[in-house]
């Protein structure tokens, strides 16, 4: 393993959220784990799902009861996933979870949807020299991504809410609204009464 100045390694510089070199030892084993565990999950059959629940199980960080992820799933390490109970998420998430990604309980996420916590800097000497970054994803109870959403570094999305299909989510969205758009704009707010359509602008299924 590669360690700094002040002795820490790139996994724990890449943790703190600070800039890393992903090329190191460490950060690659566990990154060929996460590949191992991910290769066998997208390649194992609808008709053994305990062999997929266990195989989740071994490569997120923690999966709750009744959640249902359909493969392929992608990830970077797996282990800084954490999804809640009675979630579900359609053919073709990408997690790339170098910082934490944590899901919620009663979460839908369509097909396709991208939850993407890298960065790298702006400064193109850091850049060439392949320094590179990370910030947490926090999505919460109850939130439906429609499919193609994106959802970028550093966002936190509230309880209730409903990103429509493609729309790129650059920054917090607040509990109960709809937004949609690139990038994703409020439209609407969710309460009492708001009916059972979500409307065109959300469209995308789960």
């Amino acid at each position: 393993m590669t360690r700094d100045a002040d002795g820490r390694t790139m996994r724990e510089r890449m943790l703190a959220g600070d800039l890393y070199i992903a090329d190191d030892p460490e950060l690659a084993e566990h990154m060929l784990r996460a590949m191992d565990l991910m290769e066998a999950f997208n390649a194992s059959s609808a008709r053994d799902p305990q062999l997929r629940q266990r195989l989740l199980t071994e490569l997120l960080g923690a999966v709750g009861e009744g959640t249902v992820i359909r493969p392929p799933l992608w990830v970077d390490y797996g282990s800084h996933l954490r999804i809640g109970a009675r979630s579900f998420a359609n053919y073709g998430l990408v997690a790339l979870d170098v910082a934490a990604i944590t899901i919620g309980d009663d979460v839908q996420i369509g097909s396709n949807v991208q939850l993407m916590t890298p960065t790298h800097p702006v400064d193109p000497d850091l850049r060439r020299a392949k320094w590179e970054a990370a910030r947490p994803i926090t999505i919460g109870d109850n939130v439906w991504l429609g499919s193609g959403a994106i959802v970028l570094a550093g966002v936190t999305i509230g309880e209730n809410t409903v990103v429509g299909a493609g729309a790129v989510v650059t920054r917090d969205l607040p509990a109960n609204v709809v937004a949609v758009g690139n990038p994703a704009r409020v439209v609407r707010t969710i309460g009492p009464g708001t009916g059972t359509e979500a409307g065109p602008e959300a469209a995308g299924g789960a």
